[in-house]
């Protein structure tokens, strides 16, 4: 019956392993050369085992009439062409630890086990060299999908991050020339042609084109461009020719930085990793020698004390078995390839996460801080209201926006962007700008003054409040009040979604810091549904405040804080994870962050805290998994119930079984 089913596995894995080479022979299926080559030696070595078990042991007889022995050396010599075939690296491998010091790893493990197999099967005289290569098969079969799911995971982050432009086209004396893009100055002009990658950010100059925007942002859909906007390096140009200056050296570029960000990823390792390889360093030796004991303390008790016989070949058996069954593949390998597969599968969505450590810390928020302008405002002010009193709307608006054509404050070019016509800088003369409090210019001869309340106050002017939430500009012609405008910022698309999307997340408390005033900061709070906000802060009192809450939570309880302006990049730094919004974002606060959104919507917070979470479940059930299932099997085979059979389950078995759930990790559409 054993027989019937060792053959039945057997054929399984010659037809499995034909079908995987067949499929990488014609699909683009990516496996390596070495994959492919380890593939064959499956295959080879599976199907010249199944022939040597179908062959009766009669096939061979005629052998021992040429000399006596013949036959079973025939025999011997064919199965260990097979074991060298499938189990030749391992044997190296194996070799170079010893030398190298570094004895107790996986591959000497394998090496004692299938030799120490082979020697009792000579000494048996049985000829069942079966189990010696089926251990070192099935090992190999495990090793082949680790290394298959290793590679997946690498190359959807190598296809995600695949955005490092190999040339840059840059315009110099009326000629392009292609150089590498390290050679490109800043203010320098450069030519993207449709197809090429944005090389450097810059800002557009010339040329209209829609822009591939998915390695950056995990966004399908592609964005229009316009002379004068600003483009990010990494973006592929997908229909007209663009002249971009740049703003930024290569190395400083967005590119650059993600590359950087992800190559650095794998160094930064969690507590579970760090755990995983501390236990592996005790546990495999213990095991081993464990497995000496085993082999030599039980016989020794029989031959010296019970004065029995010492069975040397069944404890030699069952310590053989105990170490096939206690080697640690599934806990090694799976518990990084989770991690790994879990910042793939974040990265694919267009977040970046640094690393392992702050994917597991992520796991365990329950506060969440937001600073308000670019990270649930979009951080652009447009007029909302315009109430006036002695002229119209239109007249009123134009009057301001003159006023302010020479200032670069945010304010003033919302209220020239409002306007919306050329200006003509000749109606405009005697222009003082009054430092906090707005600014006052001769517009068609007549005095006219911009600005808040204290500029009124300053002037002598009696002016009327406003009680809408924004900031009023009040207006002044004359010496006369003209009325107001009210500008405000603009909530981001998706805010109130994110903070909603939080909450069913299990996030136990949402709350807004912002340097915005009173009444401004409790309007966006409300509409968004934050739990608590306070405002009117310095960059110096929002670290307080999260300081402030870090104390007062518990031990495991993690804080995250989300922001994007440089005034964010302390407190990003003092937070349990900081999380940046990496598109419009600054750059001191994308290198401050843990985490970086590279689309800069806030929907992808809870995302991101959902994705960490179904990693962590995922190592956690695969440490539960491998351990509990060795724990048992070790137990079974030192009482001899298991066989070198369960050994191979024990220990190929579960790591295949732990690499497959370690694989879904990569999934995180539906998250």
């Amino acid at each position: 019956m054993q027989a019937l089913i060792i053959n039945i596995l057997l054929g399984f894995v010659v037809v499995l392993a034909l079908g995987l080479l067949i499929w990488s022979l014609n699909s683009s299926s990516n496996m390596t050369k070495k994959q492919l080559k380890v593939l064959w030696r499956i295959f080879l070595a599976a199907a010249m085992l199944l022939i040597l078990e179908l062959i009766p042991a009669s096939f061979f007889a005629p052998l021992d009439n040429v000399f006596e022995g013949l036959s079973f050396i025939v025999v011997l010599i064919l199965y260990l062409i097979d074991y060298l075939i499938i189990g030749y690296d391992i044997l190296l491998k194996a070799f170079k630890g010893i030398k190298n010091g570094q004895v107790f790893d996986e591959c000497f493990l394998m090496a004692v086990a299938t030799l120490g197999a082979l020697a009792l099967a000579l000494y048996d005289r049985s000829g069942d060299y079966t189990e010696a290569i089926a251990v070192m098969l099935f090992y190999q079969i495990g090793e082949w999908f680790q290394s298959y799911a290793v590679g997946k995971s690498r190359r959807n982050i190598s296809e995600l991050m695949d955005i490092r432009p190999d040339y840059a086209n840059v315009l110099r004396e009326d000629k392009i020339s292609r150089v590498d893009p390290d050679e490109v100055q800043i203010g320098e002009i450069i030519v993207v042609n449709p197809g090429e990658k944005v090389p450097i950010d810059g800002k557009v100059i010339e040329g209209e084109s829609t822009l591939n925007t998915s390695a950056l942002t995990g966004e399908s859909l592609p964005r229009d461009i316009v002379v004068g906007d600003e483009i990010t390096s990494g973006c592929i140009n997908m229909t007209g020719v663009l002249k971009i200056q740049t703003t930024k050296e290569f190395g400083e570029s967005t590119v650059s930085k993600i590359l950087d960000l992800v190559e650095n990823a794998g160094s930064r390792k969690s507590k579970s990793e760090d755990f995983i390889s501390k236990f592996a360093r005790i546990y495999t030796p213990a095991v081993c020698i464990s497995a000496l004991l085993l082999a030599l303390i039980p016989p020794l008790f029989n031959l010296l004390f019970l004065h029995a016989p010492a069975d040397w070949h069944i404890w030699v058996y069952r310590a053989l078995t105990f170490l096939v069954i206690s080697c640690p593949c599934a806990l090694v390998i799976s518990i990084p390839l989770s991690f790994f597969a879990g910042i793939g599968g974040a990265g694919k969505a267009g977040i970046l996460i640094k690393g392992s450590n702050y994917l597991e810390t992520l796991s365990k928020t329950e506060i969440v801080m937001f600073d308000k302008t670019g990270t649930l405002t979009q951080g652009v002010f447009v007029v909302s209201d315009i109430h006036h009193n002695i002229m119209e709307k239109e007249k009123l608006l134009e009057y301001a926006a003159l006023v302010e054509s020479s200032s670069s404050h945010p304010i003033s070019k919302s209220l020239i962007k409002a306007y919306g016509k050329e200006i003509d800088q000749k109606r405009v003369s005697d222009i003082k700008e009054l430092s906090g409090n707005g600014v006052i210019a001769k517009v068609d001869g007549l005095e006219v003054a911009a600005g808040n309340d204290k500029l009124m106050a300053k002037l002598g002017i009696e002016h009327i409040e406003c009680h809408s939430v924004g900031t009023i500009i009040h207006m002044a012609i004359d010496g006369k009040y003209a009325g107001h405008i009210v500008i405000a910022d603009v909530l981001k698309a998706n805010a109130e979604k994110a903070i909603a999307a939080l909450k069913k997340a299990g996030i136990k408390k949402t709350v807004m810091l912002t340097g915005d005033r009173k009444n401004v900061a409790e309007k966006v709070a409300a509409d968004l549904k934050i739990d608590e906000v306070y405002s009117e802060l310095m960059p110096s009192d929002k670290v307080a405040k999260v300081e402030e809450f870090m104390e007062k939570k518990s031990a495991r309880a993690k804080l995250a804080f989300v922001g994007d302006g440089i005034n964010d990049a302390p407190v990003l730094r003092r937070a349990d994870i900081g999380i940046a919004m990496g598109a419009m974002g600054s750059d001191a606060a994308i290198e401050a962050a843990d985490v970086v959104l590279m689309d800069d919507d806030p929907l992808k917070i809870a995302k991101a805290v959902n994705i960490s979470r179904k990693c962590l479940r995922i190592v956690y059930q695969n440490i539960v998994f491998a351990i509990g299932i060795k724990l048992i099997c070790l137990i079974l085979g030192m009482l001899g119930i298991a066989n070198m059979w369960l050994a191979i389950f024990a220990d190929v078995g579960v790591m295949v079984i732990a690499v497959l759930n370690a694989i879904r990790a990569l999934f995180v559409d539906k998250l």
